[in-house]
């Protein structure tokens, strides 16, 4: 029996139904490149179809060989655990497909030209509508998604060089929507200290959502803090030609076996400084509990094109709207703990006694924590290119304030009852009974830098 070839492109999801179309177009744009393959995609999260279902999609049209592109910008969490196991857990229930998982867009020159596109049409722009300004009088702004991965932040900032040195401008600094630090209205605050006349906010983005929403929200906030400076906000990637053809050179790379990812500087797989409690965690996704639920609330006045306000108590009881406690994979809060002691590999279940512990001394023990020194077998995913076992099995870890966009507050000593209304169009009071301990989430080691994830919650 001969193999039929199939692409399937792998998103995260987002409440913005404009984030979901516009991430349709890869798929659509990967069928003309490809017209002799069939193509699907599918999300992790709050967007439909489901992974799951595009890959049913391909196996009902006789697709025996998956090609998985990861629809990410840079190898974090979901594309190095979550995407991967969802891609695992279906290969195994379905043995006559293979799926060969492919490497993030990364740091890629179609891309880099791209992104200098984007800034410099929103430099004409700024010229001819608000007058010229020198390169040499602009700062540029990269603002990157923000993982407790440092390796995924670090290539915010080699794009931010590349692009600041490309293009001449006379300063460049990086910031990021969440998680990690600085974020974006402390990092425009200090830029906005450099006395430079113009300031390009460039939001390093493939689509549109809330985050995308958010970024120039601090951006406006900020601006009209210091009137004397330009602020210029560029749009994000979207659906450039360069960036399509990156995708496209993605699936090139499966099929020629090319298709290797960075583990050398794998925070689950080596000792990076700083996050040494995350080597050896276990590979798995966290995202079974919002899987294929919708967008953002069908009333909301938002119409379609969701900026979180559905998050705020205040806006949904002006406007009618049911609200859930924030879910969130940053720190500890009082809907759940950000890092479950008793069953991970790292620390043996010997930290338990922490739980309540202050946070120095927590920190403290999960940073020293012995390594159980036990081998697990691990790879990125089915067929990842990487050629090798890493020798341990990772998990995601990345506890991103990613919009965990259900919102929900619910416990996870398991068998939970949300019981409340979803911020995604639709309330239900089901029970989620996972029948297991997961969300392990290990603490990221910078969650109280003054300006990352705590400072989003000062009431404005």
């Amino acid at each position: 029996m001969s193999e039929k070839l199939g692409i399937m492109v792998c998103g995260h999801g987002s409440r913005n139904q404009n984030a979901a179309r516009e991430f349709a177009i890869i798929a659509e744009a990967l069928r003309a490149r490809n017209p002799d393959m069939p193509v699907e995609y599918g999300y992790l999260e709050f967007c439909n179809p489901v992974i799951s279902a595009g890959l049913d999609k391909l196996r009902a049209e006789g697709v025996t060989r998956v090609l998985a592109v990861p629809g990410m910008l840079f190898a974090a969490g979901h594309a190095k655990n979550d995407i991967p196991s969802v891609l695992n857990t279906y290969q195994a229930q379905n043995p006559g497909m293979v799926i060969n998982y492919g490497r993030e867009l990364g740091i890629d020159l179609k891309m880099i030209r791209a992104a200098g596109d984007r800034i410099q049409q929103a430099v004409d722009e700024a010229n001819r509508t608000l007058g010229v300004v020198d390169k040499h009088d602009t700062l540029l702004m990269v603002v990157g998604r923000g993982s407790s991965d440092p390796d995924a932040n670090s290539n915010v900032s080699k794009v931010m060089r590349m692009l600041w040195e490309g293009m001449g401008f006379g300063w460049g600094e990086t910031c990021y929507s969440g998680v990690t630090f600085p974020l974006v209205e402390p990092g425009l605050t200090h830029a906005a200290k450099l006395g430079y006349k113009r300031i390009i906010v460039f939001p390093y983005f493939l689509f549109t959502g809330v985050l995308v929403k958010r970024i120039y929200s601090y951006t406006d906030e900020v601006a009209a803090r210091h009137p004397e400076i330009q602020f210029v906000k560029a749009s994000y990637l979207n659906d450039h030609p360069l960036v399509l053809d990156a995708f496209q050179d993605r699936v090139k790379e499966i099929l020629e076996g090319a298709a290797v990812m960075n583990c050398q500087m794998c925070k689950y797989r080596e000792q990076v400084l700083g996050f040494e409690a995350d080597i050896g965690q276990p590979q798995e996704s966290h995202h079974h509990h919002v899987e294929g639920i919708g967008g953002g609330l069908e009333n909301c006045p938002c119409g379609g094109d969701c900026d979180a306000s559905c998050r705020d108590p205040d806006f949904c009881k002006e406007h009618g709207l049911p609200w859930t406690p924030v879910h969130s994979h940053a720190e500890p809060n009082d809907h759940e703990p950000a890092f479950d002691y008793t069953p991970l590999t790292t620390l043996g279940g010997k930290y338990g006694h922490l739980m309540n512990a202050a946070p120095d001394a927590e920190l403290d023990a999960v940073m020293s924590a012995p390594s159980s020194g036990k081998a697990h077998v691990h790879e990125h995913g089915p067929n990842c290119g990487c050629d090798h076992h890493h020798g341990h099995e990772h998990a995601h870890h990345d506890h991103q304030d990613h919009d965990h966009h259900d919102d929900h507050g619910h416990d996870h000593s398991h068998g939970h009852d949300h019981g409340h209304a979803h911020s995604h169009g639709h309330a239900h009071g089901h029970t989620h009974d996972h029948g297991h301990h997961d969300h392990h989430h290990a603490p990221y080691p910078h969650a109280d830098h003054p300006l990352g994830p705590k400072s989003m919650q000062k009431k404005k």
